[in-house]
């Protein structure tokens, strides 16, 4: 069904097509990094209360994820590089929104349409970016690839504080609505060979692919625990005594990922994917055992290098499982169950957080959140012979 316009060398990861399609999910997830530290602040200067704030800054993400059901059968029937354009297009138009906004309910619309067209643009950039690489170098491959996200976590938020500091909202939304045009432009120049083979169907067999089903609850519950980072970290660090410095978390969380990443994906493909899982999620574990116990600022910046051993290593090598265990062309219903798996995670674990520190409060709550990453542990080890061997059933 798909193929490149050039015959793709043997052995080689970094090809023309696997450089652009890089650059285009660096671009995007640079913006949507930019746009995930200003949209509660620029919420909040419209006149938004607390409650709606929460709601704009969180809504983009359930729209993402009602519309990864459409968006697996999509790419798996049409020219990806077409679906992959529409969406960017889509993301576009939603900064241009942000751009002319003056109200919340505009500033709601335009963060519906971003989450609409992020829900394409990541599966597409992940399922073309596996097209291009040899099987036997999937996991260094997508290692390398999770990299563009590392990379926009690491700058996006300072670009796009500082931007809005220097020229206002308004314009800094403009300034992302010409980097999506930019990446827009790149997406023009992909070369992939296309015949249609099916017809569009949505159903659950064209959004998820069984062979990835296990490996995304394994990512699923990695991803409950993670986004306990994200959600609570910042209040209890300030609990701990620790100010804005806590920022630096992230940063060295980011900055770790970019050699982390890559030295488990070679790892993965040298000794396979259940070898490097494992240590990663005793990384991961170890981490929130740290953070339950910091009480300085390194002690937390220790933790951020740990971790980017744990979630950031296992994210990357789950979803180079998930790509190698189906044909080119299910691959978008692979990426999508990836996808599912990680934002049902997302959505789930700040509930189960915060449910844990009304309980137990904030120092027991990061011990009870590594249960889920035992638990993925335990699915790694009972699953082990199918997720080190699902690859070869694919061809």
């Amino acid at each position: 069904m798909l193929g490149q316009g050039k015959a793709k060398t043997e052995g080689i990861i970094w090809t023309p097509l696997f450089i652009n399609v890089f650059l285009v999910n660096f671009l995007v997830h640079c913006c949507s990094q930019m746009m995930n530290t200003l949209t509660s602040k620029y919420a909040a200067y419209l006149g938004a209360p607390s409650t709606i704030v929460g709601v704009v800054a969180g809504m983009y993400a359930y729209t993402a994820l009602l519309f990864k059901m459409v968006s697996a059968p999509a790419i798996d029937t049409f020219n990806r590089k077409y679906v992959l354009l529409a969406a960017d297009f889509v993301i576009f138009l939603s900064f241009v929104g942000y751009a002319l906004s003056d109200s919340i309910s505009m500033l709601m619309v335009s963060r519906l349409l971003q989450g609409s067209g992020l829900a394409f643009t990541t599966t597409c950039c992940l399922t073309i970016a596996s097209d291009s690489l040899p099987n036997e170098k999937m996991s260094s491959g997508i290692g390398y690839f999770a990299l563009a996200t590392a990379l926009a976590q690491a700058i996006g938020p300072t670009i796009g504080l500082n931007l809005a500091g220097m020229i206002g909202y308004n314009r800094t939304f403009a300034v992302m609505a010409g980097i999506m045009a930019v990446a827009m432009t790149l997406v023009s120049m992909l070369k992939i060979n296309f015949v249609k083979t099916k017809k569009f169907v949505i159903s659950l067999k064209t959004i998820i692919a069984k062979e990835c089903i296990i490996p995304s609850a394994i990512l699923f519950m990695l991803a409950v625990a993670y986004c306990v980072v994200n959600s609570f970290l910042v209040l209890y660090a300030e609990s701990r005594g620790i100010g804005v410095g806590i920022g630096y978390f992230f940063t060295v969380y980011a900055v770790t990922m970019l050699f982390s990443r890559p030295f488990i994906g070679k790892m993965a493909d040298k000794y396979g994917a259940v070898r490097v899982m494992i240590p990663s999620m005793c990384c991961f574990a170890a981490a929130f055992l740290l953070i339950s116990v910091s009480t300085s600022l390194p002690m937390f910046l220790a933790a951020a290098f740990i971790s980017a051993f744990g979630y950031g290593g296992c994210q990357p090598t789950i979803q180079a499982v998930n790509m190698r265990s189906v044909p080119k062309e299910r691959r978008g219903a692979a990426s999508c169950t990836s996808f599912i798996g990680q934002d049902c995670g997302a959505m789930l674990g700040p509930m189960a957080a915060g449910a844990a520190v009304e309980m137990f409060g904030y120092v027991n709550m990061w011990r009870v959140m590594i249960l889920p990453i035992v638990l993925a542990m335990a699915a790694t080890i009972i699953f082990r012979g199918r997720i080190d061997h699902g690859g070869e059933q694919a061809g």
